[in-house]
């Protein structure tokens, strides 16, 4: 009887050999009755991890005006989906609407869509985002023929990865597979991966790639091409950068392989297969998340909303605007880059 994800993976192993490491984050994270997302809300002090919009309420009134001052110099369609991809407890976007508010037009002309593959999540976005008659969609494919003006805040970095280990002109595939009663880490035999051709690494050197992102990205691009803009944060670096893979349970990292199921599965996000994948849409160069909020404002929206706390509310806003924004927090950590129709002009915070 399988009663655990555990048990479902050492059954399958059993059955069809060591997984990859994509197909092991899948299980993990979408298995519909085991999985991670399938089965909770993980955001929170009660959950697993804290995203940036459930840090503060500044992060999504800065995107949320981004994107508002994008729409105006795009000529501000009288129609457009304002769209999240992962949008958790869908903080981002109610930010971004009442934020939006300030700018005429803004959210009369946005239909809500929202690309989640929750049933959990799906709950929690419609109550929190009443009163918009949000969209649901499995994926970016049946978003509508709109101008798209997206945001997709940590959910590159929940794809499913491949990992690749350099072996003289060719490379061994890291798999997961049964040791007894647990699962381990081990190498296929040489395999040639024709994708990593342009990772000139030393023998012994750990790439990740992440096969699903490059249609993903592409088909957001060729949405973009068409008018609107798309904003991607995520923690990651121009170029894959060895082993990223993580596990984070109760605020705690741990290993990947412990608790199928039970634990947040993420890895870093390539930025340069990003911009490869993004073309014809123009893309904008990677930048901090931390940069890019104090070019938006941050800094003066923070003092405005200080100016009516005292004590333990104010010592709490601070820290959170340092949060999001230094260097040592998630200044540096996360990264952006931004896609726009190929004549257009970057989103503002993106320009170069």
């Amino acid at each position: 009887m399988i009663d655990t994800l555990r048990d479902h993976l050492l059954a399958r192993i059993h059955a069809t050999g060591p997984l990859t490491v994509a197909d092991y984050m899948s299980d993990c994270l979408l298995h519909p009755t085991l999985g991670y997302y399938s089965t909770r809300d993980p955001f929170g002090k009660a959950g697993d991890f804290t995203t940036a919009p459930e840090i503060s309420q500044m992060f999504g009134e800065m995107l949320g005006l981004c994107l508002a001052q994008t729409w105006i110099e795009q000529g501000r369609p009288a129609r457009f989906a304002l769209t999240e991809l992962g949008p958790g407890r869908g903080t981002l976007t109610a930010d971004v609407l009442r934020v939006g508010r300030a700018v005429a037009g803004f959210v009369e002309a946005a239909e809500v869509h929202l690309v989640e593959a929750s049933p959990t999540l799906r709950e929690v976005q419609a109550a929190s985002l009443s009163g918009h008659a949000p969209v649901w969609h499995d994926t970016v494919d049946t978003l509508p023929e709109l101008p798209q003006f997206l945001l997709a805040n940590e959910f590159l970095d929940a794809l499913p990865i491949r990992q690749h280990v350099r072996d003289g002109t060719e490379w061994r595939e890291r798999l997961v597979t049964a040791d007894g009663d647990s699962l381990t880490f081990a190498l296929s035999p040489p395999v040639p991966v024709p994708e990593l051709a342009h990772h000139d690494v030393p023998d012994g050197t750990l790439v990740e790639r992440c096969p699903g992102l490059p249609g993903l990205v592409a088909s957001v691009a060729d949405r973009v091409s068409g008018g609107g803009a798309a904003i991607f944060i995520d923690y990651g670096h121009w170029r894959s950068r060895g082993d990223t893979l993580q596990a984070l349970r109760a605020h705690a990292p741990e290993d990947p392989l412990a608790h199928p199921g039970q634990a947040d599965l993420t890895a870093h996000v390539d930025f340069e297969a990003v911009a490869r994948a993004a073309r014809p849409a123009r893309v904008s160069l990677m930048t901090t998340q931390g940069v890019l909020l104090e070019r938006l404002g941050i800094t003066a929206r923070a003092q405005a909303l200080a100016r009516g706390l005292t004590g333990a509310a104010l010592d709490a806003h601070v820290t959170a605007h340092r949060r999001l924004t230094h260097p040592t927090k998630m200044g540096d950590l996360f990264k952006a880059m931004a896609l726009v129709p190929p004549e257009a002009a970057l989103p503002p915070g993106f320009d170069p």
